[in-house]
C-alpha cells in the first residue's frame, strides 16, 4: 500500500469533515477508497494463500478458496 494514497485519502476525509469537499473531490475520494480496499483484499488473500494447515496425522494441506457470491 502506497503511503501517498492513504494520506491523500486521509487529506480528504479531513476537508470533507471541515470545508466540504467539491464533486471533483468526491469522486476522487470514492476511487481512492476502492484501490484501497481492493489493495487490502489482496493482500489478506496473498497471506491466506500462504496458510498451511497440518492435521493430527502430519498431512499438510493448504487452505482452499470457496466461492461465496457477494451480496
Amino acid at each position: 500500500m502506497k503511503k501517498n494514497l492513504i494520506d491523500r485519502i486521509n487529506e480528504l476525509a479531513r476537508k470533507a469533515k471541515t470545508e466540504g469537499l467539491t464533486d471533483e473531490e468526491k469522486i476522487e475520494q470514492q476511487c481512492l477508497r476502492e484501490k484501497y480496499i481492493n489493495a487490502f483484499k489482496q493482500g489478506m488473500i496473498n497471506a491466506l494463500e500462504q496458510i498451511v494447515l497440518v492435521d493430527a496425522e502430519g498431512n499438510f494441506s493448504r487452505l482452499k478458496k470457496r466461492n461465496i457470491p457477494e451480496q
